[in-house]
């Protein structure tokens, strides 16, 4: 029942707000359609937590410790930024940026979009992931292209041609993982793409055409997690398209395209019995993180400089889940979990600033602090919190994603510590004048909805300093899932 209400209430929503997501309540109907799906993730989170994994809908669906935390997560970003869109579409409406058709639009595909995501944590069928993916692409490039500038319009295109490219690659990985299922479970038929059934007999399957099946896989999800030389898609996506789906974007689809590769990870390393597919995830995501903190010096765009850094923190957790093992898994799972509520609450409040200056050039965006105190003081410690400032669980999850570096692979340590050096040094020296320049903007009469940023903040920084039982049991049973 909770499954059923989780995937649902975002299609029925969709629906709804397809019709009437232009009228001025509209708003309102896709929060409380979000608040509902959040409210069935935790009574699914609830019920695993009580009686173990389960598998529903005739082993379709499949939820264990490791995508429960993300579903929930998942809805409740998905929750946050419903309410933030609040007002802050509605002033792009008032401001002419949208029209009433774009809204309804918009609503819809925000609707859509979240089942997409929902839909790949939950399922069990390595080809229906595929297709949820690819539903989470075609719904996002119509939000990505969403004001119908001729920029906003190239970086739809580039988001669609390039995240298409890139999910060919991983349905020509999906089609050889079942050919190598085939073998052994034939006379199941597709249900040999079940991920619980091929984990069961992962180690008699094809060692070749798994580690084959595997670099597709990578490259094609690597290209929606944003892992470098595939990543070009993603600043512009985010720098073009609606703050609020800036921020679903980067805090919420990164993670689902990891979870694909990790699940994946867990079939391949279980037949090959050998260190490629670690190998690979650590190389690109070191690569990542470093080209990544480079570019943050280029950017003059304030939501294209939390989109590189979006690129390096997925590099951080990617290179975590490489290493393996139980420390670094944990420390991955609980990177995922502050980046993405973390980057959406420096997005909600990056869109807040540009609403109110006119712009999102970083150097003619000055004097936050005296414009709107509580937007500049939610920049600053969003800031902070993404740079790894103590006690913020950016800092926790880094650390221990560090010193576990400095054990098991000591040669890569200098290396991302050079980069996140890089990487801080270049975001807080563009957000300080920003924050605490000379006032360049103008108060608006419209209020931010600065709730979303604040809860946001509030829970990582509890992260920093005391995880909860429970959660800390989550992370733990998946680091052993996802370990073997």
């Amino acid at each position: 029942m909770e499954l059923l209400l989780l995937l649902i209430l975002p299609v029925g929503g969709a629906a709804w707000l397809g019709i009437a997501g232009a009228q001025r309540r509209a708003p309102e109907v896709n929060a409380a359609f979000s608040l509902g799906t959040f409210l069935a993730a935790c009574a699914l989170a609830v019920r695993v937590i009580r009686h173990g994994d389960l598998l529903l809908g005739e082993e379709q669906f499949f939820i264990d410790p490791f995508n429960v935390f993300l579903v929930t997560l998942t809805a409740f970003v998905g929750m946050t930024t419903a309410l933030f869109s609040r007002p802050y579409m509605r002033t792009e409406l008032d401001h002419g940026r949208l029209t009433p058709g774009r809204l309804r639009l918009y609503h819809s595909m925000y609707q859509l979009f979240m089942f997409t995501m929902l839909l790949a944590l939950t399922t069990n069928n390595m080809g229906l992931m595929w297709v949820a993916m690819e539903g989470a692409t075609l719904s996002t490039v119509l939000l990505v292209t969403l004001y119908r500038t001729p920029a906003s319009l190239e970086a739809g295109w580039k988001y669609f041609i390039l995240c298409g490219v890139g999910i060919a690659q991983a349905l020509f990985g999906t089609i050889l993982l079942y050919v190598a299922a085939e073998k052994v479970l034939g006379s199941q038929g597709v249900t040999a793409l079940l991920w619980t059934h091929l984990d069961a007999v992962k180690s008699q399957l094809e060692p070749t055409v798994l580690a084959l099946a595997f670099v597709f896989l990578l490259v094609g999800y690597g290209t929606k997690v944003g892992l470098v030389p595939l990543h070009s898609w993603l600043p512009d996506a985010h720098a073009e398209g609606p703050t609020p789906i800036s921020a679903v974007l980067s805090g919420l689809l990164l993670n689902v395209a990891l979870y694909a590769v990790v699940r994946s990870k867990v079939l391949v390393e279980g037949s090959v019995h050998s260190q490629l597919p670690s190998r690979l995830l650590m190389g690109f995501g070191l690569v990542s993180v470093v080209v990544a903190s480079l570019l943050l010096w280029r950017q003059r765009d304030i939501k294209r400089l939390f989109a590189y850094s979006s690129i390096e923190h997925m590099g951080i957790a990617t290179f975590a889940f490489g290493m393996g093992g139980p420390i670094a898994n944990f420390a991955a799972l609980l990177h995922m979990t502050v980046h993405s509520l973390t980057k959406s609450s420096i997005f909600f409040t990056a869109g807040h600033a540009a609403q109110k200056t006119g712009t999102q050039a970083m150097d003619r965006i000055r004097g936050l602090i005296t414009l709107s105190p509580t937007v500049g003081w939610g920049l600053m410690l969003g800031s902070l919190a993404i740079l790894g400032v103590p006690p913020f669980g950016v800092f926790t999850s880094e650390f221990l994603i560090l010193t576990t570096a400095m054990r098991t692979q000591p040669w890569a340590t200098p290396i991302l510590l050079a980069a996140l050096a890089v990487a801080f040094a270049a975001i807080f020296s563009k957000v300080q004048p920003m924050v605490f320049g000379e006032t360049t903007g103008r108060r608006l009469p419209h209020a931010p909805a600065l709730l979303p940023v604040f809860a946001h903040l509030a829970i990582v920084l509890l992260l920093g300093l005391y995880i909860p039982p429970y959660l800390a049991d989550w992370y733990r049973a998946a680091a052993h899932l996802i370990g073997g």
